[in-house]
């Protein structure tokens, strides 16, 4: 893809099944990649992958939740590597319970990593994108914004107002010629997707439920939503900005 050697891209949640192959496919570009992970023990071992096939990048132990932490870590990244061009928003957490059966704890959780963490992100490296007129943002949702996901009310809340997010910032940037894209990830095989399944009442017939009612007859891998996102940071797609994309089989189908 156009456009991404060289560059510096940072990914959150860049230890994880979907943060990791996103990782990886940048890397392979000849990009420059910040993993940014809760976990550096996770982070570590992505970029000894990267590393060890020849591509460079670095392990920043970042808590998405807490602006300090975002701060030191994007400084970090920038003496490491120089001035971030792309930005992939993609740390996240779920809880699977019907909404009267949460609590507010459960909530705030929810709400802190999976819409203000990505607040804190973007405050921290618009500006200077901004300033030198040039940037990519990826910010990873999912599918449950767009069509609603039972047992995932505030979750699906966080995710929808990401999308909206996007969308104005998309507009405030565009003069800047900064692109702000959204990837909407359907159920995919990841750590975050067995957890969710570990709270129904018969995980492994969730999961094929999730299978079955996919078109494509699958469900999703992280190397599918690393090449939208990709894609999305990449030149190729320039001229492409506050749009919404599902990667999820056909499972959601939006025109």
């Amino acid at each position: 893809m156009r456009g991404l050697k060289d560059k510096v891209v940072v990914v959150t949640g860049g230890g994880g099944g979907i943060g990791g192959a996103t990782c990886n496919r940048f890397a392979a570009e000849g990009a420059k990649v910040a993993v940014f992970d809760m976990n550096l023990e996770a982070a570590q071992k992505v970029v000894d992958t990267i590393t060890a096939a020849g591509g460079s990048a670095a392990a920043f132990k970042c808590d998405i939740t807490d602006r300090a932490q975002v701060d030191a870590a994007v400084a970090a990244t920038e003496a490491q590597f120089g001035p971030i061009a792309v930005l992939v928003n993609n740390a996240g957490w779920d809880v699977f319970k019907p909404f009267v059966k949460t609590v507010p704890t459960e909530w705030e959780r929810l709400i802190a990593i999976n819409l203000t963490g990505a607040l804190h992100m973007l405050h921290a490296v618009l500006p200077g994108m901004a300033e030198r007129k040039y940037g990519r943002i990826v910010n990873v949702a999912s599918d449950a914004a767009r069509g609603g996901s039972s047992g995932e009310a505030v979750y699906s809340a966080c995710k929808g107002g990401l999308v909206a997010l996007s969308k104005t910032l998309a507009r405030e940037h565009a003069r800047q010629s900064i692109t702000v894209n959204v990837v909407c990830p359907g159920p995919t095989d990841t750590a975050l997707l067995a957890g969710v399944a570990e709270g129904a009442r018969d995980p492994a017939k969730l999961i094929e439920a999730f299978r079955s009612a996919i078109p494509l007859g699958r469900l999703g891998q992280g190397d599918d939503l690393a090449s939208a996102i990709a894609f999305f940071g990449s030149d190729d797609a320039a001229f492409i900005t506050g749009q919404v994309i599902s990667v999820s089989g056909g499972l959601t189908m939006v025109g």
